[in-house]
């Protein structure tokens, strides 16, 4: 396809925009595929009124129940999912009393508060805010938080989750591979009665032994646990222009990635765009879980919330961000990002605590 310029536009995408003029991203595949900017007279998140199951919404997950253990199916509190993803909240109200083995999907965890020690088939690892801890399909394992204040996010795939390409950036961009965590074998050689929760079509089954299942003296190969902290991850930076979130990519898994947003310094030369564009994003929802910072792209959004940007919706910096967006040399927000093929639906339980006009904090 021949690139066309036509009208009042800027020369360079994200860069000078013509006075008076808005710049909005319209592209396919997220940000990979073919893409136009139009230059609007006036915002396109400038809406009065939204009807219709596309709305933006966001979700205080901070208000989501404390549940007992992980096992049973009502303790790991759904909020988003569709045919390849679900994005759950686990808040422990007490440790596990038994171990628990996902058959349904590969997961990652990551840990919002508290710390422990996370026990599997191939050792233990020990985890802290922060940490993303990728757990493939079929692993036996039992969470033992040391802290009453655990909260855990939780993605639940279809296929592996694996680790982007980097391309020209090289192997050592985002994160040294060498930051990776692996557990070393501890064998449990306890006995006694040690149940097993093993979720499958979304049933459990439960296993009882008279020995500790986490009885593994050795193991080799390339599937295992494995842990990496978003602290660690340096991202990609450009001072002359703003990049777009698929360039924070941290895991691939079919259907879906998963981004992480990590302090940074914001683009320095004069006419560069410092927030987030306006894009309409087509063919990918996005859903925004925040960490830690301050979020100051969005407005009345805080530790422990979730927005959940639909396919076809505008979405872009709210009002307060564009205004005070030349005062500020970096960010340092800690966010984790989901983008989906599919279109995700959203649970009856996220719905109890969305904040029912978020889709207005753009007037």
């Amino acid at each position: 396809m021949v690139l066309h310029a036509k009208g009042r536009y800027a020369k360079r995408a994200h860069f000078d925009i013509p006075e008076g003029l808005w710049e909005e991203e319209h592209g396919r595949e997220g940000f990979f595929g073919p893409v136009s900017h139009l230059y609007r007279h006036h915002p396109p998140t400038g809406w009065t009124d939204i009807e219709g199951p596309m709305r933006p919404q966001a979700f205080n997950a901070n208000k989501l129940p404390k549940t007992q253990q992980l096992g049973a199916l009502p303790e790991r509190v759904v909020m988003l999912y569709n045919d390849e993803v679900s994005m759950a909240v686990w808040r422990p109200a007490s440790p596990p009393d038994h171990l628990f083995r996902n058959a349904d999907g590969d997961e990652l965890y990551f840990v919002h508060e508290g710390c422990g020690k996370l026990f599997t088939d191939f050792g233990p690892l020990n985890y802290c805010p922060g940490d993303y801890i990728v757990i493939p399909r079929g692993t036996t394992y039992q969470f033992a938080p040391t802290t009453p204040d655990n909260f855990f996010l939780i993605f639940e795939g279809k296929g592996l989750f694996r680790e982007p390409d980097r391309g020209l950036l090289g192997q050592h961009a985002l994160y040294d591979p060498t930051i990776i965590e692996t557990p070393e074998p501890e064998p449990i050689l306890e006995t006694g009665t040690f149940q097993v929760k093993v979720k499958r079509l979304n049933q459990v089954t439960t296993i009882t032994y008279p020995f500790h299942p986490l009885d593994v003296a050795g193991w080799k190969g390339d599937l295992t646990v494995w842990k990496i902290s978003i602290h660690d991850i340096c991202p990609v930076n450009c001072h002359r222009m703003h990049l777009p979130p698929s360039v924070h990519t941290t895991f691939v898994n079919d259907g879906f990635i998963i981004c992480s947003f990590v302090p940074r310094p914001l683009e320095t030369e004069p006419g560069a765009v410092k927030v987030p564009f306006f894009h309409r994003n087509i063919d990918y929802d996005e859903v925004l879980f925040y960490h830690d910072g301050d979020f100051f792209s969005r407005d009345g959004i805080g530790r422990g919330m979730v927005t959940f940007h639909p396919q076809g919706i505008h979405h872009g910096p709210h009002p307060k961000a564009i205004e005070t967006t030349e005062s500020k040399t970096d960010t340092n927000e800690v966010a984790v990002m989901m983008d989906t093929r599919q279109p995700l639906f959203v649970t009856q339980e996220a719905q109890q605590c969305g904040l029912a006009d978020y889709w207005k904090s753009w007037q």
